[in-house]
């Protein structure tokens, strides 16, 4: 089966398999759309979640729209995400390990259905520029502005000509200028101020609306130098369809909704922001370029295409969860051949502070390989713990459990500076930042890398050995209880720390013959001396 060829073959398999909302009444983009889409994520369970699809879109000021807003489409869910990925959702992290290990060039065409309609010069004005789409509001009573949210930024280093995709926030100023949050050490950023030293503007191009794998793509991070058009061909596994942009040397996908082509002025910047942000907190507002739209183009009936974002958990937390946890461990697992078994960014964190690395250690040291590995592939990270290979990384309850057992603050804990702390409002107070909140004064953030695994043999497990918690699970299912998810660990096991007398003991039990070992016992009593 081939891969989406574009949004709408991805809308139409979100339909199929049940996991599509359409609105059809009136929804107000400016206060009802994201609220609405908001409710699943502060009252669902995760796999109830699903894309919505808004039909009848109007504005606070009355304006109707002919487009539809596709919402949450992406990551709605880690079944959602799996859709998009066409697979099934525990195959997703060698999906993605597969994709970066044999990535697919794409390849130019002459022409797609994104130049269906060229909107340009005069045409530019008289198509209304950015007040064309339906943009919605994200965060109704805070954000100063609509923002464009699934906006991928294709831009080119202008030393090497090399292709950069990234997910990047835009705040619409007005019908032809918008914003962008790209702090430093964003790849968009270094495009910048590379351009910058050379006195021009920096080319761009926003795709809005294409196969998921562009979005997907776009939200993770991959090496700079890397065109990350290559991987999603490797999601896809066939190259991107692409065409040249119309007024900037920008190469994008041929099949996308929408193109907005322009350029970023080096030579001034402007405030941007508040914006609701993924740590759940509003976003401070900063200093940051701005770009400057030269051409819209779309398809003749353009669907738009928005990200749900700001508090966790969200469409965006779970996004770019499942994108960073698939790079961490292709990283960590096939590039520093480290037996790791699994990677988790704990959502409700935001996702980027909190991360839990499962591994199989058959040496000390590969755990510290792996945690330093891992605050080397990002400097953003909070928290990083490692748990040993019966542990359930991504279940906090077993987690906190090698947390409250397996190690000693004293001797696995290592605080370490450096760190990278984006819209991170504990790093310090806003007036003592300096220049680049993320990294506060002259250390940056910091980090605190936890070693819970075990460091030597431990007694079993205390719970009921595995033959017979399954024997109590058939009497459960035949009782017509509510049907079990099972928490690691659901069942008894030895780590190591168990003798043969100790088996031996335990087997009686079960037998009914535990007086053999009370008699056993009575035998080897040991006297006391008289106080």
């Amino acid at each position: 089966m081939s891969y989406y060829r574009d949004l709408r073959d991805h809308i139409k398999a979100l339909e199929e398999s049940g996991r599509l909302v359409r609105v059809t009444r009136p929804i107000n983009k400016d206060t009802e759309l994201h609220p609405l889409v908001r409710w699943q994520f502060r009252g669902l369970p995760e796999e109830q979640r699903k894309a919505f699809l808004f039909e009848n879109v109007v504005d606070a000021r009355g304006k109707k729209y002919s487009m539809p807003v596709l919402i949450a489409s992406h990551a709605a869910s880690r079944q959602v995400y799996a859709l998009g990925m066409m697979c099934q959702p525990d195959e997703i992290m060698q999906r993605w390990a597969h994709a970066q290990l044999h990535p697919v060039a794409p390849r130019m065409v002459k022409s797609g259905p994104v130049h269906e309609e060229v909107h340009v010069g005069d045409k530019l004005l008289q198509h209304s520029g950015l007040e064309e789409f339906p943009i919605p509001i994200s965060t109704p009573g805070f954000d100063n502005a609509p923002y464009l949210t699934c906006a991928n930024w294709i831009s080119k280093d202008p030393e090497t000509g090399i292709r950069n995709m990234g997910n990047y926030r835009a705040m619409v100023k007005s019908p032809t200028r918008t914003g962008i949050n790209c702090l430093p050490p964003q790849h968009i950023r270094t495009h910048w101020d590379k351009c910058r030293k050379l006195g021009k503007s920096l080319q761009a191009a926003i795709v809005i609306g294409a196969s998921p794998a562009i979005g997907f793509t776009a939200t993770v991070k991959v090496p700079y130098g890397v065109d990350e058009l290559s991987i999603a061909g490797g999601i896809a596994g066939e190259p991107i369809n692409l065409v040249k942009c119309k007024t900037v040397d920008i190469e994008v996908p041929a099949d996308a909704e929408i193109v907005i082509e322009g350029e970023l002025p080096t030579d001034s910047m402007e405030r941007e922001a508040p914006f609701g942000e993924y740590s759940g907190y509003m976003g401070a507002e900063c200093i940051s370029p701005y770009f400057n739209v030269k051409c819209i183009t779309h398809r003749h009936d353009p669907i738009y295409n928005a990200f749900l974002s700001q508090f966790p958990p969200s469409e965006s937390s779970k996004l770019k969860q499942i994108g960073h946890e698939a790079a961490l461990f292709k990283f960590l697992r096939h590039d520093c051949g480290l037996p790791v078994l699994d990677v988790c960014y704990h959502e409700g964190a935001g996702y980027r502070p909190y991360c839990v690395i499962k591994i199989k250690k058959t040496h000390p040291s590969q755990v510290w390989q792996a945690l330093n590995g891992a605050v080397t592939m990002a400097a953003s990270h909070k928290i990083v713990i490692a748990v040993d290979e019966d542990i359930d990384a991504r279940d906090p309850e077993s987690v906190n459990w090698a947390l409250g057992f397996r190690m000693q603050p004293h001797r696995d804990v290592r605080i370490i500076d450096g760190m990278v702390a984006p819209l991170d409002p504990s790093v310090g107070r806003p007036d003592e930042l300096g220049d680049d909140p993320s990294y506060p004064g002259v250390h940056g953030g910091s980090g605190m890398l936890i070693d819970a695994t075990m460091k030597w043999p431990y007694p079993p497990v205390a719970l009921p050995r595995k033959e017979y918690m399954e024997r109590a699970m058939e009497i459960w299912n035949e009782l017509g209880l509510p049907g079990l998810t099972p928490k690691a660990p659901w069942h008894g096991y030895s780590l190591g720390q168990w003798t043969e007398e100790n088996e031996s003991e335990a087997q009686l039990a079960v037998q009914g013959k535990h007086y053999e070992t009370g008699k056993k016992l009575s035998e080897q009593r040991v006297n006391l001396e008289k106080p």
